[in-house]
C-alpha cells in the first residue's frame, strides 16, 4: 500500500474537485465540507507517509516509477519520460507543510460566498499541483505541475481578489510565465543533452533528475556537455542554463529585482490565497534551486555562488527597508517575505551542510510564520475592512487574544530565540560564516551585511506593535459594533500554527532529522560534481 501513498496524496484532491464539479450549485454549503473532507483524508495519508519514511537514510524514498511517455523522435533519438514520484529529506517536510497549510486555508475560506463551487474547485486543483511539484523527480512531470499552479492562482486572485485584482493577477501571470519560459528552455537543452543509458548507439533521452545529475549520462558533444564548451555570445552554454534557472526560480522566490509582482498579488488576493502564496508557492522557487539548478550544474553553481549570495543579501536588506516604509500591514508582511527568502539564497550559496539545512529550515519555518501573519491581517480586515497601520492604536486592550497571537508571530519572524525563525537564521549564518572563513564561495562580508536585516526586521515589527497595539484605543474607521476578539474558527486556524512555530523553535531536531541527511548529500553532490567536471575539462 505504501508504494502508492504519494499518488494517493495527489489523487485525493483531484477526485474531490471532480466530486465538487458534479455537485449541484444549490448545495452551496456542501462545497466547503467536501474541501475540508479532502484535507482530512490528505492528513491521514500524510501520517502514513511519515510512518513509512526512514529519517536515517538519505536519498529518495517511497518511489513510484512507471513509464509515461515513450516517443521515437527519429534522428533525435527516443524521448522518454516517466511518472516518477519520490520524497527525500527536503521534499517530505515541504509536502507536510503543504497539506497542513492547505487545510488551514480551507478553514480560512469558510465564509467565502462568491461562487464557492469554483473557488473550492480551484483550491483543490492548486492543492494537487503544489504537492505534485514537490514529489516529481522527472523534469517534464515537474514542469507540468509547476505550470499547472499558474491558472488556479491567476483565477483565485483575479476573481476573488480586491479592487485591483485584475492588475495583480495579470502581473502575477506574466512574471511567472516569463520564469516558466526560462525553465522550459533549460529543460529542453537538458533533454537533448541527457540519455538514460550509456549506449551511444541507442540514444534514449531522459527527463530524470537523477540522469541529469550524473556526468556519465551527459551525451558527448551535446550542447550542455562541459567538455564540448559550447558558447553563446562568448559565455558558456552551461552558465546560460544555470542563470536561466536562477532567474526562473528567482521570480518565484521572489528575488530582488524580480519581486515586484509579490506585494501587489498579496495586497489584492483574499486572505486564504495570500496564505498559500506566501507559505507554499514562494518555497517552490527555493526548492527548484535546491533540487535542479545546483545538483545539475554544480560546476557553475560553485563559480557563481558569490552572485547567489549577493542577491540574497540585497533581498534581505531591501525587503526589510521596504517593509519599514510600508503603511499597509499586508504590504509590510509581503516585503518581510522578500527579506526572509533572501536568507534561503544566502544559506544555499554557502554550499555547506549547515547553510543548506538552514535554507531548507527557513522555508519550512517561514511557511508557518507567514501563514499566521497573513491570517492575522485577515482577522482584522474582516472586522474593519482597513489595513492601514496608522488607523489603529491600543488594540491590545480590546483584542488580547489577537494581540497574543500577533506578538508570537512577530517575534518568530524577527528571530526571537526559542521560536522557529531563530533556528533557521542561525543555521544560515553558521553556514555562511563557515563558507567565508575558508574563502571558498563567498566572503564573510556578505554574512556580516546580512545581519543588518535582523536589526531592521526587529525595528519594523516592534514599531508596528507600538503603533497598533499600545497607547490609547483608537480605530479610525467607524464601526457598527466594537471590535471583537478572535472567534473559535479563527483560533482553529491560528493555534496549530502557533504550536508548530514553538515546537520547531524548542525542538529543532524534529525537523533536522529530515533535513540533515539531505543537506549532507546535497553538499557532497555539488562539491564532488564540481570536482568531477573540472577533471573532465582538464582531460
Amino acid at each position: 500500500m505504501h508504494a502508492y501513498l504519494l499518488s494517493l496524496l495527489l489523487l485525493i484532491p483531484l477526485v474531490g474537485a471532480l466530486l465538487m464539479l458534479a455537485t449541484p450549485n444549490v448545495h452551496r454549503s456542501l462545497f466547503r465540507w467536501i474541501a475540508l473532507g479532502v484535507s482530512a483524508l490528505q492528513l491521514i495519508a500524510l501520517v502514513l507517509i511519515l510512518s513509512h519514511y526512514n529519517t536515517s537514510q538519505a536519498g529518495l524514498q517511497l518511489s513510484e516509477l512507471r513509464p509515461w511517455i515513450t516517443l521515437d523522435m527519429g534522428i533525435w533519438g527516443i524521448l522518454q519520460s516517466n511518472y516518477f514520484l519520490a520524497v527525500d529529506g527536503l521534499s517530505l517536510p515541504l509536502v507536510a507543510l503543504s497539506v497542513i497549510i492547505i487545510t488551514i486555508a480551507i478553514i480560512s475560506s469558510w465564509k467565502i460566498e462568491k461562487s464557492p463551487k469554483g473557488y473550492f474547485t480551484l483550491l483543490l486543483i492548486l492543492n494537487a499541483a503544489v504537492i505534485g511539484t514537490f514529489c516529481a523527480q522527472d523534469f517534464l512531470l515537474f514542469y507540468l505541475f509547476f505550470e499547472f499552479m499558474l491558472l488556479p492562482m491567476f483565477f483565485l486572485i483575479g476573481i476573488w481578489g480586491g479592487a485591483r485584482r485584475e492588475y495583480a493577477s495579470i502581473k502575477f501571470f506574466l512574471y511567472t510565465l516569463l520564469g516558466s519560459i526560462f525553465i522550459l528552455i533549460v529543460m529542453i537543452a537538458l533533454y537533448l543533452s541527457t540519455q538514460s543509458t550509456g549506449d551511444a548507439e541507442l540514444v534514449i533521452h531522459s527527463f530524470s533528475f537523477i540522469d541529469m545529475q550524473q556526468s556519465s549520462h551527459i551525451i558527448s558533444n551535446a550542447v550542455l556537455d562541459p567538455q564540448n564548451n559550447v558558447t553563446i555570445l562568448g559565455i558558456s552554454a552551461r552558465v546560460w542554463a544555470f542563470m536561466l534557472l536562477f532567474i526562473g526560480f528567482g521570480i518565484k522566490l521572489p528575488m530582488v529585482p524580480l519581486h515586484t509582482w509579490l506585494p501587489d498579488a498579496h495586497v489584492e488576493a483574499p486572505t486564504p490565497i495570500s496564505v498559500l502564496l506566501a507559505a507554499l508557492l514562494l518555497k517552490i522557487g527555493g526548492y527548484g534551486l535546491l533540487r535542479i539548478a545546483y545538483p545539475i550544474f554544480p560546476d557553475i553553481a560553485l563559480q557563481l555562488s558569490w552572485l547567489v549570495a549577493l542577491f540574497g543579501v540585497i533581498a534581505i536588506i531591501y525587503g526589510a527597508l521596504a517593509a519599514m516604509a510600508s503603511k499597509d500591514l499586508k504590504r509590510l508582511i509581503a516585503y518581510s517575505s522578500v527579506s526572509h527568502m533572501g536568507f534561503v539564497l544566502l544559506g544555499l550559496a554557502s554550499v555547506t551542510p549547515e547553510g543548506v539545512a538552514g535554507a531548507a529550515y527557513q522555508m519550512i519555518s517561514h511557511g508557518f510564520i507567514s501563514a499566521m501573519l497573513f491570517l492575522l491581517v485577515g482577522v482584522l480586515y474582516d472586522r474593519t475592512h482597513d489595513r492601514m497601520i496608522q488607523n489603529y492604536s491600543g488594540l491590545s486592550s480590546k483584542m488580547p487574544v489577537y494581540f497574543s497571537f500577533t506578538l508570537l508571530a512577530f517575534f518568530a519572524s524577527l528571530g526571537l530565540p526559542g521560536l522557529s525563525g531563530f533556528m533557521a537564521e542561525l543555521m544560515v549564518f553558521l553556514g555562511a560564516f563557515k563558507s567565508g572563513s575558508t574563502n571558498y564561495l563567498l566572503h564573510e562580508s556578505f554574512a556580516i551585511i546580512a545581519t543588518l536585516g535582523l536589526v531592521l526586521g526587529a525595528a519594523y515589527y516592534l514599531w508596528t506593535l507600538q503603533r497598533m497595539f499600545f497607547g490609547q484605543y483608537h480605530v479610525k474607521i467607524n464601526l457598527d459594533n466594537q471590535l471583537t476578539d478572535v472567534d473559535f474558527r479563527e483560533k482553529l486556524m491560528l493555534f496549530p500554527l502557533a504550536i508548530f512555530i514553538i515546537v520547531l523553535g524548542i525542538f529543532p531536531q524534529l525537523l533536522l532529522d529530515y533535513l540533515n541527511p539531505f543537506a549532507d548529500a546535497f553538499t557532497n553532490t555539488v562539491i564532488e560534481g564540481g570536482k568531477t567536471i573540472k577533471v573532465l575539462l582538464q582531460k
